[in-house]
């Protein structure tokens, strides 16, 4: 936990799938229950992408389980979600994704001096033969790692 930072969820997919050309922090908009429940880990981040509409930011298709204590305050929980980000970063983001071709998808859910931050990544869409060259460089890399620390090992 570095900088008082506490990673809750990652979309581990969107590195996967995309090129994540950049990254910016925002924070989000929430109500009571969704924070006890995303204290909790209740996150799921998967096919969710970000949008721009009427000059605000939102998150599309996050899951926040509902608080099981919630009760009758709890909300949908596929609801989209405010991002917070200052008006002239939206405007650039609105921009590169009309222009650019670019998609806005959410990256990492944390707590950062106990508020929810989230990580949005300004992304660039994979070709199948780009997701094999880099499961090849991945592999690669592990094996490489492997045979290093074999040999560490051995001149001890």
């Amino acid at each position: 936990m570095a900088d008082g930072i506490k990673i809750i969820a990652q979309n581990k997919k969107a590195w996967h799938d995309y090129f994540v050309l950049e990254q910016m922090e925002a924070g989000i908009e929430l109500v009571g229950t969704e924070v006890k429940s995303i204290r909790n880990g209740g996150v799921n981040l998967k096919d969710s992408f970000c949008s721009v509409k009427n000059g605000e930011l939102f998150a599309r298709g996050v899951h926040i389980s509902p608080y099981e204590k919630g009760n009758i305050f709890n909300r949908d929980p596929r609801r989209d979600r405010r991002l917070l980000m200052h008006k002239r970063e939206i405007r650039r983001l609105a921009a590169s994704v009309q222009q650019d071709g670019l998609t806005l998808i959410p990256l990492k859910f944390y707590l950062k001096n106990s508020k929810i931050k989230v990580e949005v990544g300004l992304c660039k869409g994979k070709k199948l033969y780009d997701k094999r060259a880099s499961e090849a460089q991945r592999d690669a890399e592990r094996e490489r790692d492997q045979q290093m620390k074999s040999r560490n090992l051995r001149d001890e």
